[in-house]
């Protein structure tokens, strides 16, 4: 059975910083993990992913500011964010690309000015 467990969203005023963290288990054989954003009223966009190997691309709006990581002995992506801005408010989503694509149950976070 498939589960995504994400973790770490929460509020926060501009500038401060937060970790998401997504643990996966009944995936085998994966591949690209990533997080994903949907701000209200937006259409969900990409924040960042990692391939297995380790490299790493970020939407040119967090670059410099995000950090995605993982760890595949645990199954686990992270995003250690910093610098916050209020317009990165949005219900972030783990995405794992393995024999399918899987979705974690998102998690709000919100950046006060």
């Amino acid at each position: 059975q498939v589960h995504l467990v994400e973790s770490g969203g929460g509020l926060v005023q501009a500038g401060g910083s937060l970790r998401l963290s997504c643990a996966a288990s009944g995936i085998f054989n994966i591949n690209t993990m990533g997080w994903y954003r949907q701000a209200s009223g937006k259409q969900r966009e990409l924040v960042a992913s990692i391939t297995r190997e380790g490299s790493d691309a970020y939407a040119d709006s967090v670059k410099g500011r995000f950090t995605i990581s993982r760890d595949n002995a645990k199954n686990a992506v992270y995003l250690q964010m910093n610098s916050l801005k209020p317009e990165d408010t949005a219900v972030y989503y783990c995405n794992i690309k393995g024999p399918y694509d899987y979705w974690g149950q998102g998690t709000q976070v919100t950046v006060s000015s």
